[in-house]
């Protein structure tokens, strides 16, 4: 699995509160990468520019990799205390950091921006 896909899903998840509806088919995610059904802990970080503008962390690995994500993608965008939420001129502009904890070690990926300034 590419990590285009993991990506994918955390902005989808944003994307789902920002235009109020449910568009991840978590049925065909789960059976075309199965390996999104594996307990992992996850981290998302999102960064306007250089600077930090939302972070959630799971301790744990608790859930599938793939709950998980949505569930610290939303947590990032519109739960940081931090912050106030995440807006969708902000949303355009954001980088999105995915670091998966697995039983192999520490993963990382950065998204781009969709809109560059």
């Amino acid at each position: 699995m590419s990590q285009s896909v993991l990506l994918t899903i955390a902005r989808a998840s944003i994307e789902e509160v920002l235009q109020g509806q449910n568009t991840i088919n978590r049925h065909e995610l789960l059976e075309q990468y199965p390996i999104l059904s594996e307990p992992m802990a996850t981290q998302i970080s999102l960064y306007l520019g250089n600077k930090i503008r939302g972070n959630a962390k799971s301790e744990i690995s608790r859930r599938s990799l793939l709950e998980d994500i949505i569930y610290n993608a939303k947590a990032a965008a519109f739960q940081d205390e931090a912050f106030d939420p995440l807006v969708t001129s902000e949303y355009l502009h954001a980088t999105i950091q995915l670091t998966i904890y697995s039983p192999d070690g520490e993963l990382s990926h950065q998204s781009e921006p969709i809109l560059k300034d």
